[in-house]
């Protein structure tokens, strides 16, 4: 198949293969003035279609999310109000449990107060019974001890000497010893 050189689909000085067609000097000219008219009408298409859709669309979501961190600011807004109730209602809390503790407490002193202040007057009046009791023992025994003295006495008297000395002397000795 023999080609003209004219022809559209020339072939290469060199007998290689046919230059591509958008680098072909001969429809090189119509494909720029093509590419210019579709590159302005869908520059058209674009700026009168799309982009205003796409604008469109870009408003409301700018306005949704302006809408959703209103929202957000505002529950932000009452979670803040809700936390210092809460904290308030707790701080009230632990108020009235410290005061239901001291109250608490000093009426435990109280009536420890008052149970160590029966204690003693019981005690007091134990203590008083038990030195009666002792004193009236010791002047029991301190009698006992004269009579017992007297006996002890004569009786080594007895011994020492052989013969037992009047009672009335030994009980009259025993007696002045025991006052000194």
């Amino acid at each position: 198949m023999a080609t003209t050189p004219n022809s559209a689909h020339s072939e290469a000085p060199s007998g290689g293969h046919p230059a591509f067609p958008p680098f072909a000097q001969e429809t090189f000219a119509s494909q720029v003035v093509w590419l210019i008219l579709v590159f302005a009408l869908l520059y058209v298409i674009m700026a009168k279609v799309a982009l205003p859709r796409v604008g469109s669309i870009l408003e409301m979501r700018k306005a949704r999310i302006d809408g959703d961190l209103a929202e957000a600011e505002r529950l932000k807004g009452q979670s803040d109000a809700a936390v210092a109730a809460y904290e308030k209602s707790l701080a009230e809390a632990r108020g009235r449990a410290q005061a239901l503790a001291a109250e608490t407490h000093q009426k435990q002193a109280e009536a420890a107060e008052a149970t160590r202040k029966s204690l003693e007057g019981e005690l007091a009046t134990r203590i008083e019974a038990a030195e009666k009791s002792i004193a009236a023992t010791r002047s029991a025994a301190m009698a006992n001890v004269a009579t017992i003295a007297s006996d002890t006495a004569g009786a080594i008297v007895e011994r020492l000497i052989g013969k037992a000395p009047p009672a009335a002397d030994v009980a009259a000795a025993v007696a002045d010893s025991l006052k000194r």
